[in-house]
């Protein structure tokens, strides 16, 4: 990590590689943003003298070593929670931790939420209804309007108004600019029409009142709310991957002493060079070296493939895979950060923090539309002041705040959201889960999928493909001599064999003298057979040609199966074949990925002749075989650095680190939780054809959230100039502040109904 620096003027940590610099007094101060590297060179004596800024001496004191940055600007990296000061979103965890709780910001929001929306409620009821309500009368109501509101506003819409603050101060005008202003804009003008009406003219009356608009800044505030509850939620999925890998790690490890005892220790007192034993069952605790013993370790939890590993003294094992039947004693390599388990921590955590979240359009043109309102607004206030006709300056007040309330950015706030709470809606009857709406707004540009084989493209479990036997015997026998054997073995490959033979209703003896062979095959006695089944290495070892079936075993293999020959008594009596079969929908999914123009590359753990016999059979563009987690991540890199925009389909926890590297991440709903936590969108059946159906809801609803913000700014270019007067010289027309409500409440209808047509795209 690079090292952190601390901003001289707002007390922000930040990144070594932040591009606000300045030097002063020959050293280099960084800084957060650009408005505080300004403040720093417009005087660089306050600020360059002062050892802890003003601003960082009140923060509260948190535990060493933890730090926050934002998600969307990653350069901004700080030692305590809080909001970023370039786009007001709250800070996260560079490194999530397994105690780590609920966010502070998500707990505070849904309890100011749920406090406050019977009361956002109430006051709408009463702005729409309340005159028809007995006994109550005008001026009554707008005070219980007041009363209901004021707590809404005042304490559940606090945070905008702090973060909306801080958009001004940093000289970064953000939504919270917009949000607070408009929010206030209503809500103050109401307080004064509330406290004295008589300062506005007779036309601003309706009911026997002025117009008061609690409702809307009320509805303002519930509704902002109930879109960062969403947008809270979703975020923290991002650790949930990090979270998961972490949990994998067994805390205790078993040390033997060197007089022979045995102790459980924590995993953190773990040294290098250190015995440790792994019973059956266990997880291995550390990166290390098998010493005693001899198992099957499952590593399915790091590689993704279903086949466990036979281990036998001077073998490697891995830190939280799964040990087998057989008992162990290791001698630790690797602990701690240098564990294959931390490196892939490493990269699925430093593939998310490079990643920036796609600029949308509103935030692209915010800061130039909020100081064009706030200068119109004033501009307007200021005109009517000067120039209008009596009362001036109360005509200047109403259409000052008639600008900023239509100018509210209710619809602007809703174009985005509405059309990906449909959307995803709309994709998850499809089978297709979006975690987040950047996904949706990248898929659509992807141009090269990477797949991987096991539990992507294939079913995930070797399944019996075919017997061959010699002149000398028959398949069923082959089948069913294997078969026989094969019942001592816990190996998948072996409960491949021996489902075909019960599938065939073979009759199957026991085996004596049963013995695994580690890496090459198994021996026994069955009947009055002496049976050996494994690889060619085994039966070179026996001394038992396989040259009549090699040129079979050879076509089995291209064809992605796993070849063990049979001896009986010493002599080849056949071969047996496992794969793991190809989805149904593989084929299919594969063509019509190709007919949208996408290029199909395959990356997969196995074997380079395995991985080849099955592209070939799919028709895919690319293949690379023998791939560790690391490499999957380094081959989306580089095809990034060609230009290309990069979709990783995967199932397995080795696929996390690339299914975050990805500018989109796909995981199979039938795959591993740290995939599906890692990647942004996962399909629920784990078909590939879904990539498809979700790059066409991406293109829609891309589309769709362009035509919202174009009806959210059409309503702003057309209310704004009618709201600040400039058609009262010619045709006498003014616009309220309750029509400029109504043209805003307008507007967040179109953007909603526009939304709604994604419900019923194909």
């Amino acid at each position: 990590m690079l090292p952190v620096e601390r901003d001289p003027v707002c007390g922000m940590a930040v990144s070594a590689d932040s591009p606000h610099r300045a030097e002063h007094a020959g050293k280099v101060y960084h800084f957060c943003s650009p408005g505080c590297q300004a403040k720093f060179v417009a005087d660089p004596a306050r600020y360059g003298s002062q050892t802890v800024p003003a601003t960082a001496k009140s923060l509260a004191p948190v535990a060493p070593g933890t730090t926050y940055t934002c998600p969307m600007h990653p350069e901004i990296v700080q030692d305590h929670p809080g909001t970023c000061p370039k786009c007001g979103m709250a800070l996260e965890p560079v490194m999530p931790s397994l105690e780590e709780g609920e966010s502070p910001e998500l707990t505070d929001f849904r309890h100011r939420f749920w406090w406050t929306f019977p009361l956002s409620i109430a006051v709408l009821v009463l702005a729409m209804g309340g005159h028809r309500l007995p006994g109550l009368s005008v001026a009554a109501r707008t005070w219980l309007e007041l009363a209901l509101s004021a707590p809404v506003v005042l304490w559940a819409g606090w945070p905008f108004f702090q973060r909306g603050v801080q958009s001004v101060a940093n000289r970064s005008p953000n939504m919270w600019t917009l949000i607070s202003t408009g929010v206030g804009a209503a809500f103050g003008y109401s307080v004064v029409a509330t406290l004295f009406p008589d300062l506005f003219p007779a036309a601003f009356r309706e009911h026997g009142r002025v117009g008061v608009y609690f409702e809307a800044a009320a509805i303002i505030v519930s509704l902002t709310l109930l879109g960062q509850l969403l947008e809270l939620k979703a975020r923290s999925s991002t650790s949930a991957a990090i979270r998961a890998l972490l949990g994998l790690a067994p805390k205790t490890a078993r040390r033997l002493r060197d007089d022979g005892t045995e102790e459980d220790i924590p995993l953190t007192h773990v040294h290098v060079g250190d015995r440790l034993r792994v019973r059956p069952g266990e997880k291995v605790p550390v990166d290390a070296e098998v010493v005693e013993g001899r198992s099957a370790v499952d590593e399915s939890m790091l590689t993704g493939e279903p086949i466990p590993v036979e281990k036998s003294p001077g073998t490697k094992v891995i830190g939280a895979t799964l040990n087998g039947t057989g008992s162990l004693v290791i001698r630790a390599d690797r602990v701690g950060a240098d564990t294959v388990l931390a490196q892939i921590v490493q990269l699925v955590a430093q593939a998310q923090r490079s990643r920036a979240p796609m600029q949308r359009l509103a935030d692209t043109v915010s800061y130039w539309f909020v100081l064009t309102v706030l200068a119109i607004a004033t501009a307007t206030f200021f005109a009517w002041g000067l120039f209008g006709p009596e009362p001036s300056w109360t005509y200047a007040i109403v259409n000052a705040v008639a600008v900023l309330i239509i100018a509210c950015p209710c619809a602007l706030g809703l174009a985005t959201p509405m059309s990906i709470m449909v959307a995803t809606g709309r994709a998850a009857q499809g089978g297709v889960l979006f975690r987040d709406a950047e996904a949706i707004e990248r898929l659509r540009t992807v141009d090269t999928v990477i797949v991987d084989k096991t539990g992507t493209l294939t079913e995930g479990k070797p399944a019996f493909r075919q017997a061959i036997a010699t002149s000398a015997s028959t398949e069923a026998e082959v089948l069913r001599l294997a078969a026989s054997l094969d019942q001592g073995s816990e190996h998948p490959l072996a409960e491949a064999i021996v489902a075909e033979a019960r599938r065939r209703a073979l009759a199957l003896e026991a085996a004596t003298s049963f013995e695994s062979v580690t890496g090459i095959g198994v021996r026994g006695q069955v009947g009055a057979y002496a049976l050996a089944l494994g690889n060619t290495t085994l039966m070179q070892s026996m001394g038992v040609s396989t040259q009549p079936l090699d040129a079979d075993a050879e076509r089995l293999r291209t064809d992605g199966a796993s070849v063990m020959f049979l001896a009986v008594n010493g002599a080849l009596a056949g071969l047996v074949a496992v794969a793991d079969p190809i989805k149904v929908s593989t084929p299919e999914a594969i063509a019509a990925l190709h007919a949208a123009g996408l290029r199909v590359v395959m990356a997969t753990g196995d074997g380079h002749t395995t991985a080849r016999a099955v592209a070939r059979q799919l028709g895919i563009d690319d293949v690379h075989g023998e791939v560790c987690p690391a490499d999957k991540a380094k081959l989306v890199a580089n095809l990034q650095a060609q230009g290309h925009r990069v979709a990783m389909a995967g199932d397995g926890i080795n696929d996390a680190p690339a299914l975050a590297a990805a500018d989109v991440g796909i995981a199979m709903g039938t795959g591993t939780d740290v995939a599906m936590s890692s990647a942004q969108i996962t399909l629920v059946k784990g078909d590939l054809r879904g990539i498809v159906r979700a790059r066409q809801i991406s293109q829609s609803t891309v589309r769709n959230m362009r035509q919202n913000l174009a009806f959210a700014f059409a309503y702003n270019a057309l209310g704004v100039p009618i709201a600040a007067g400039v058609l009262y010289p010619a045709l006498g027309w003014l616009l309220s502040p309750m029509l400029a409500a109504l043209a805003m409440s307008l507007s967040s209808v179109s953007v909603v109904a526009n939304a709604l047509r994604l419900r019923t795209a194909r």
